[in-house]
């Protein structure tokens, strides 16, 4: 039986053309934030911080390193999804100090938990916690997705830019952070010939995606 949600998923697509002069409201705008901050991750880390800009300058800057995509200046707004490689000792004890004090528990009560986590780090190299910390970064993004399809605002997830040049743009290399993935989100344009009504939403049948061991 088809849920109410699926349609939701049905109705959204990876939108090329937004229509620029449509923005999203304060409200909603607040809800796809909030998502992002609750979104899941490995050991509750949350390794990540989101940038979101409006600012038609700088949008115009970055688009310069996206291979021109219009969703860059076009949409009504423009996050990009960065890992905060400062995943250290430091961080991990500053998280379980607000993880005592948000639940009203004793701080000693979650040592274990605190060297749980510091032990799960430092048995990784360096390349391999970049990594892990990275797809950290696209589970918030599909939560954004998700949350933008329930509520009918449009996005498109993007990988085609420069990430250098959007670190060095938004100053994020100062700061630890690197940008991984971008979000346009906004209103489709009604003319864009990507939208489902125009060209159908192609995914495998089901009998080509799942495996059942009963």
């Amino acid at each position: 039986m088809t849920t109410p949600f699926v349609p939701h998923l049905q109705w959204r697509y990876a939108t090329k053309k937004f229509n620029p002069e449509q923005k999203i409201a304060q409200e909603d705008l607040d809800d796809l934030l909030e998502s992002l901050r609750l979104s899941p991750s490995s050991l509750g880390l949350q390794p990540w911080k989101f940038v979101v800009i409006t600012d038609p300058t700088i949008r115009k800057q970055l688009r310069e390193h996206a291979w021109d995509q219009a969703q860059i200046t076009d949409a009504s707004h423009l996050i990009v999804l960065c890992v905060n490689n400062n995943i250290d000792e430091h961080y991990v004890q500053k998280l379980i100090a607000h993880t005592a004090q948000e639940r009203h528990i004793p701080l000693e009560s979650l040592q274990k938990l605190q060297e749980m986590i510091l032990n799960s780090l430092t048995h990784q190299s360096a390349e391999e916690k970049e990594a892990w910390l990275i797809h950290q970064v696209y589970i918030a993004l599909g939560v954004l997705l998700t949350v933008c399809a329930a509520k009918r605002i449009d996005a498109c997830p993007m990988e085609g830019f420069d990430s250098s040049a959007f670190d060095t743009i938004l100053h994020l290399r100062e700061q630890g952070l690197h940008a991984v993935v971008l979000c346009a989100i906004g209103y489709r344009s009604g003319d864009d010939t990507y939208a489902p009504t125009v060209t159908q939403k192609v995914r495998w049948n089901k009998e080509d995606l799942f495996l059942f061991k009963n």
